[in-house]
C-alpha cells in the first residue's frame, strides 16, 4: 500500500541550504530589513492570480476530466486525463508562478499542519479548502483571488468542469493554507 505525502514533506529533504552573503572577507552577514522578503511575497502573490486569472473559462472537452489545458495541468502532477483536476490546477499554477510547491493532485495534501492559516488571516493566493462530508476529507480546492468580508472571490479549477471565479462564504470553507511566505 503506497502512501501520498504532502510535496512540503520531500521538499524538505531536497531544500538547499539558504546562507546569508557575507560582505567582503569580514564574515559580517548582511542584514536584512523583511521588505525584501515582503515585497517579493506580494508580487508572488499577485502572480499567481495573474497566471491564474488568464486560464479562466478553460473548459473540459468532453466533460471528463479531459481535454489539452486539463491534460496539461494533470500531467503537472504526474496523472493522466480522467482524474479529479481542482488541485492539479493549484499546482500548476504555482509552478508557473516558480514555486516548486505544493505539486500534489490530492487535495487533503495541500493542507499540511504547517501551512495552514486562520480564515482571518487568508489573502490573495492562499490556497482553500471545502470538506467533503460524503468522502470525509478536503475534496476541492481553488485560490482566494480576495477576501471580501465573510466572503472568498475565488478562482478555481474542475469546478462545473472549468476554471471559473466564485464567490464562498467563508463558512463553507473547511481550510486555508499559505504556501507563498
Amino acid at each position: 500500500m503506497s502512501k501520498v505525502l504532502s510535496d512540503e514533506f520531500f521538499a524538505s529533504f531536497f531544500a538547499e541550504k539558504k546562507e546569508d552573503p557575507c560582505h567582503g572577507l569580514s564574515g559580517v552577514e548582511a542584514k536584512h530589513s523583511g521588505m525584501e522578503d515582503n515585497n517579493k511575497n506580494k508580487k508572488s502573490r499577485q502572480s499567481i492570480i495573474k497566471i491564474a486569472s488568464k486560464e479562466l473559462g478553460v473548459r473540459e472537452s468532453t466533460d471528463n476530466n479531459d481535454g489539452p489545458r486539463i491534460e496539461e495541468y494533470l500531467r503537472y502532477t504526474s496523472l493522466g486525463k480522467g482524474y479529479e483536476w481542482c488541485s492539479a490546477f493549484v499546482s500548476w499554477v504555482y509552478g508557473q508562478a516558480g514555486f516548486s510547491v505544493p505539486r500534489n493532485p490530492w487535495s487533503p495534501a495541500l493542507f499540511p499542519k504547517a501551512r495552514q492559516i486562520s480564515k482571518d488571516q487568508c489573502r490573495s493566493a492562499d490556497v482553500f479548502g471545502i470538506y467533503g462530508s460524503a468522502v470525509k476529507r478536503i475534496n476541492h480546492v481553488g485560490l482566494v483571488k480576495e477576501k471580501q468580508d465573510q466572503y472568498l472571490v475565488t478562482i478555481e479549477g474542475n469546478s462545473n468542469n472549468r476554471v471559473e471565479s466564485r464567490r464562498r462564504h467563508l463558512k463553507t470553507v473547511y481550510a486555508i493554507a499559505d504556501w507563498v511566505e
